[in-house]
């Protein structure tokens, strides 16, 4: 059932009321509407953070392991260490991720930008705004969730990453999905999309699938970036559409595990 925080956030995504396919909209929600069209999307600020200190490492540097042997506090600091690609030396900081490291959903956008490179965490400002809005109808929190990038410095200008780039980060992205081992990844924007399914089709023809990501073939679903919807808000809900459908297959495989739990 679809509350007063749920409609807030709708409205924020560009959707004022939720309509299910096979039920009407209760009555008693029509305050909650007139709520949402004067609220302000939420901070990415207002939710507190998971935050996992680096270690120092005894024996050989974080950065030089199998990405298989690091853990959390390990990988974060190979992460921080890391100079793999000329992106370490224009960067403020390294940008790891934030959520829950045991998070049931995984949203994995590009790249950091100029004020994700200054605060060191994922989609913050307008557009972190709008990712907060979208989790938060999906009745979650920003916390609830990992939250993570297909680089973890960013490009100069907010430049589109080269291949080589990625594919330096490409064993820390991984190893995060690996540890969290969510039951379903979003892909956030096409560039993400395409870097993670290997393709360059384009985002269009992705939304809508359901496709397998890394050695555990992790269920993903491909949406449009924040970024782009604030841009382009008549798209906003295509996005909701996208979210409605990985709402459906959460629900699904949870049922499944659960199922495969008891037998």
């Amino acid at each position: 059932m679809l509350d007063a925080r749920q409609a807030a956030y709708l409205h924020a995504l560009g959707v004022d009321v939720y309509v299910s396919r096979d039920a009407a909209v209760p009555a008693e929600l029509a305050p909650a509407v007139t709520t949402a069209l004067s609220q302000e999307p939420v901070s990415a600020t207002d939710a507190p953070r998971t935050v996992v200190e680096p270690v120092v490492l005894e024996q050989a540097p974080a950065a030089e392991l199998p990405a298989d042997a690091l853990d959390w506090p390990a990988l974060r600091a190979a992460v921080a260490a890391c100079q793999r690609c000329e992106l370490h030396q224009t960067r403020t900081q390294a940008v790891f991720g934030v959520g829950n490291p045991q998070a049931r959903w995984m949203f994995i956008g590009e790249a950091p930008g100029q004020e994700e490179d200054r605060q060191g965490e994922p989609f913050v400002g307008r557009a972190g705004q709008l990712l907060n809005a979208m989790i938060r109808a999906l009745g979650m929190r920003r916390e609830d969730v990992f939250i993570a990038n297909v680089l973890k410095c960013r490009p100069p200008g907010n430049r589109d990453p080269r291949p080589a780039e990625a594919a330096s980060c490409r064993r820390f992205l991984e190893r995060q999905v690996e540890l969290v081992d969510p039951t379903l990844v979003i892909a956030v924007g096409r560039i993400a999309a395409q870097d993670l399914l290997a393709t360059e089709t384009p985002i269009a023809k992705l939304r809508g699938k359901v496709h397998a990501f890394g050695s555990r073939n992790w269920p993903l679903i491909v949406t449009y970036h924040p970024a782009y919807l604030l841009r382009s808000p008549a798209e906003k809900r295509k996005a909701w559409a996208d979210l409605l459908q990985a709402r459906q297959l959460y629900a699904r495989l949870e049922r499944e595990r659960a199922g495969a739990g008891t037998a």
